[in-house]
């Protein structure tokens, strides 16, 4: 169970540090996945999100329509769970920036503010999960931890009912939420029309068989 943590202050460092820091973080990366400093002390390198996303996502299937423009030509569809999605960012990048190159990436039509970054944590047997403001910095929060996602990972979830703006949805995109929703009712009526068919034809069977013996 995901448990709530207090948001930890930011700690800056200075060029030699990160530099440092870097070195070591190369050399415990196992999958290649490096970091890069710069000259001008701006540092590159990548980090995996997970997805986790309870409502449909809209795709667009054509590149050239409008941003976050609705067209005869998107898709709404649940993502499957597990999803993991590698990014290549720089130190500058915010939480902000990484949700909007992540959909980019894969051509979300979505409203980025639909969309919060959590990091994930686990110490003592315990998993504790923190949502990152829009100011913070991903790859800064990636190098401090180190390569180990169990140290610390990223989770792309949805706003907290509670926090949904609800106006950042597009009418044609609430009108797919409804007949996805539409869909898996009818879906699980059928369901449970068919089980309950399957238990009448047995209870008739058996009927039958103590009505007529032999």
């Amino acid at each position: 169970k995901d448990v709530q943590k207090e948001r930890e202050p930011h700690v800056y460092l200075s060029k030699e540090e990160v530099k440092e820091k870097i070195q070591s973080y190369n050399s415990s990366v196992t999958d290649k996945l490096k970091m890069t400093l710069n000259a001008n002390g701006i540092y590159t390198g990548f980090i995996k999100v997970q997805m986790e996303l309870c409502r449909p996502i809209t795709v667009q299937s054509c590149q050239s329509q409008g941003r976050y423009a609705p067209s005869n030509q998107e898709t709404a569809f649940y993502l499957p769970d597990g999803c993991v999605n590698t990014l290549h960012i720089s130190s500058t990048n915010t939480v902000r920036e990484v949700i909007e190159a992540l959909l980019k990436k894969f051509f979300v039509a979505d409203n980025p503010a639909k969309f919060a970054l959590y990091k994930r944590c686990h110490k003592e047997d315990q998993v504790y999960t923190c949502k990152l403001s829009d100011r913070e910095h991903p790859l800064y929060l990636r190098l401090v931890a180190g390569p180990k996602t169990e140290m610390l990972s990223f989770v792309l979830r949805e706003h907290e009912t509670g926090e949904v703006m609800w106006e950042a949805f597009s009418i044609p995109e609430l009108q797919n939420f409804l007949r996805i929703l539409d869909k898996e009712e009818n879906d699980q009526l059928q369901i449970l029309k068919n089980r309950y068919a399957v238990y009448r034809g047995k209870l008739e069977e058996a009927l039958r068989g103590v009505l007529n013996p032999g």
